[in-house]
């Protein structure tokens, strides 16, 4: 359009020059100069003819600067420029958001100060209110530029063709009845586009209006800390986190990111880029609850290896449940299905009626769990054990039984009830006692564990009492929002079996091999274990527990451990089929422990200090 206009005004003044020029004809000197006079009068005519051109042309190079090139001068230097400086004040009011959410991140957990809470919540909602009102502006400019760069096209090439039509109407009418119910068409759609631009303008203001009446509470983060309204049946979550990264050995980073799930995976999409890139793959993975830097709502999503992932960090107890709960659905696998919502609701309404004991066998699906298998030692055959068939869960365990999710106290509250002197351990728990059984015992393997719970049980006949038990105790964290547990080395020796701070190497607990009665891996989750022990109390009275853990292996691996260290026991009562057992284990090079596998835990790695996470 620049060009256009350059030609026109290079044309008027080409035009004008020609005129002059044709004037001045008839002061060049020729050498053969007769009949000039014909000539120079006719110049002098074209130069009449051209000087009306030329005003043609000034009025149209005219009409082009007013109707076709300072509309787009106008949109240039005003509407783009109106949008980029709303962005730029966008930008600054987000980046006053973060200082202040950075702030508010740094809040300790415990003894907080009120003053100061209250202070930094005041600033977040200032800040979050101004962030608010640019975005809206910017929003709102967004969109009138939406109708204007419209308009900004239209009205140019309108004017550029009214010109040229009324520069051509004055030679000919030629174009007259062909254009004019075009442009009246033009100039109605723009006058539509126009209207169309003040409706939106004002459906904006009055929106913008509205969001700036709305309750103070809206802005303040955390504000129903006390009864929030959580989502549990969430498959896909968006949301803003505080990510820790790791710059040194004992420094750490919190960035805050936009995060979403997409599928089965947990995307991050950092300021200014086009789209999110893949963190975590969520299938088969496990999120849990974690104490971090004195910081809160932590969390951190384990891999199904076992392995530590990411840590993230909520902005308030609505948003750190929610999360917990999608990634748990996603976990699950559920967004595959036909209908994922209605699967995600299921699988919380099934946890709800968990605790709900079944009192109908026919309410019970009959799906025969394999019994527990022992080996006759004399004639070497694994024949299973007779099933006592599938009991009513009151049976089992009677309806209100208390659960226990704890089985001590975490490692670092232990030391610190017992620094200085000589240990005195209200708990029973020992640092050396276990050392001299270790040495003498003929089975030793280690495995990672987190305790789940326990309970008192009313049968021990068959392993259907630990089937119920897991499904009570999962069912039951998962409604009373139950995130943690303690991590612990479980150690299966020839005697018994002990559960070991992985921090402090004290033994937590410590069952006698001979005590466990029933022993067995959850069906379909392969990494749930759980036993009973079968107790004699002094008045002659017997008591029956279920423990239940999740560990990084194969809870068969587990079992297996518990079968051979029984087995070891009934061996030695004669020399003969133990020295036959050992034969069919294989040692280690000094001899002296049996070796369950010739590989190491595929998931056992030995996490520093005994971290607490989730079910």
């Amino acid at each position: 359009m620049q060009r256009v206009y350059g030609a026109q005004n290079e044309m008027c003044l080409a035009t004008q020059q020609l005129s002059k020029q044709l004037l001045a004809y008839e002061k060049q000197h020729f050498a053969l100069g007769k009949g000039d006079e014909e000539v120079i009068s006719t110049l002098h005519y074209f130069s009449k003819v051209v000087d009306e051109l030329n005003i043609l042309h000034s009025e149209l190079a005219k009409q082009l600067a007013d109707t076709m090139i300072l509309p787009i001068i106008q949109f240039r230097e005003k509407d783009l420029t109106e949008v980029s400086t709303l962005k730029d004040l966008f930008g600054l009011a987000s980046n006053e958001h973060d200082v202040s959410m950075a702030k508010y991140s740094r809040l300790p957990k415990r003894k907080e100060n009120e003053k100061l809470k209250a202070e930094v919540a005041k600033e977040v909602a200032n800040a979050r209110r101004k962030q608010h009102l640019s975005s809206l502006q910017y929003y709102c400019a967004l969109n009138a530029l939406q109708y204007r760069k419209r308009v900004a096209m239209m009205e140019p090439m309108l004017g550029y063709t009214r010109g040229q039509i009324n520069f051509f109407k004055k030679g000919s009418e030629m174009f007259s009845k062909r254009m004019d119910s075009f442009l009246s068409s033009v100039s109605d759609m723009v006058q539509s586009i126009q209207g169309e631009l003040d409706a939106e303008a004002e459906k904006m203001r009055i929106s913008q209006q509205d969001l700036i009446a709305v309750n103070e509470s809206v802005y303040t983060p955390d504000s129903d800390v006390t009864s929030p309204v959580i989502n549990r049946n969430l498959i896909q979550k968006a949301g803003y986190l505080n990510l820790r990264n790791k710059t040194g050995l004992v420094t750490t980073t919190w960035e805050r990111l936009y995060f979403f799930t997409q599928g089965g995976n947990l995307m991050c999409q950092p300021r200014g880029a086009v789209a999110g890139g893949l963190i975590q793959d969520l299938d088969n993975c496990s999120v849990m609850a974690v104490d971090c830097e004195d910081r809160r709502y932590c969390f951190q999503i384990t891999t199904p290896t076992g392995k530590a992932g990411i840590t993230l960090q909520a902005e308030s107890k609505k948003e750190y449940e929610e999360w917990i709960c999608a990634i748990n659905n996603i976990s699950r696998q559920i967004y595959l299905t036909d209908n994922p919502e209605a699967a995600a609701i299921k699988l919380n309404q099934t946890a709800l009626q968990a605790v709900t004991p079944i009192t109908s066998l026919g309410k019970k699906h009959e799906v025969q769990h394999p019994s527990q298998t022992v080996k006759n030692t004399e004639n070497d055959k694994i024949i299973p054990s007779e099933s006592a068939g599938i009991q009513d869960s009151t049976q089992l365990i009677a309806p209100g039984t208390p659960i226990q999710f704890d089985i001590v106290l975490p490692a670092m509250e232990f030391l610190d009830q017992n620094r200085g002197g000589r240990r005195a351990n209200p708990f029973g728990e020992s640092e050396d006692s276990s050392k001299d059984e270790e040495e003498d015992s003929l089975l030793q393997q280690m495995f990672v564990v987190r305790f789940l719970g326990s309970m008192a049980v009313q049968s021990d006949e068959t392993c259907e009492v630990i089937y119920e038990a897991m499904r009570q105790v999962l069912a039951a964290r998962a409604i009373h929002n139950i995130f943690r547990m303690t991590e612990s080395h479980l150690m299966v020796t020839s005697k018994n079996l002990r559960l070991i701070d992985p921090q402090t190497q004290v033994t937590r607990a410590s069952f006698e091999l001979t005590t466990v009665t029933q022993f067995a891996a959850h069906q379909e989750n392969r990494r749930l274990i759980g036993f009973v022990i079968h107790l004699s109390e002094s008045l002659g009275e017997e008591s029956m527990s279920a423990y239940v853990f999740e560990s990084n292996t194969e809870g068969e691996k587990i079992c297996y451990a518990m079968s051979l260290g029984k087995e070891i026991i009934e061996a030695q009562k004669d020399p003969e089929a133990l020295a036959q057992l050992m034969k069919s284990v294989p040692l280690t090079n000094d001899g002296k422990f049996m070796l369950l596998n010739n590989m190491s835990e595929e998931d056992g790695t030995m996490h520093e200090g005994g971290e607490e996470s989730e079910a």
